[in-house]
């Protein structure tokens, strides 16, 4: 029979528990802000009215569903730039369709 090569049986069962710094048994935070903040500065240039709350949404979800505590910064800025890309999509077509005085 072949030697382990210093390889103990804990090791051969979970072969990837070395090198590991984080749990992977809770949710990853900082993917949805991530995502969020691609969306926010996605939705300064096209469909802000949907990009927008959807970055609202993941950046939320990236802050761990709390405003307390430490914040993942790009999932509070995901927060801040998504609020604004909603507000200006919504003002965005009431500013066009506004009367205008021709003198």
């Amino acid at each position: 029979m072949m030697a382990g090569f210093g390889h103990t049986t804990r090791t051969r069962k979970n072969p990837r528990s070395r090198g590991r710094m984080w749990s992977r048994s809770g949710p990853d935070r900082a993917t949805p802000g991530i995502v969020g903040l691609i969306c926010a500065i996605a939705g300064f240039f096209v469909l802000g009215i949907i990009l927008g709350p959807l970055a609202i949404v993941c950046g939320w979800l990236g802050m761990g569903r709390r405003w307390n505590g430490a914040q993942p910064v790009p999932a509070l800025v995901a927060v801040v730039l998504g609020a604004i890309d909603t507000v200006l999509a919504i003002g965005w077509p009431a500013g066009a369709s506004a009367p205008t005085a021709f003198f």
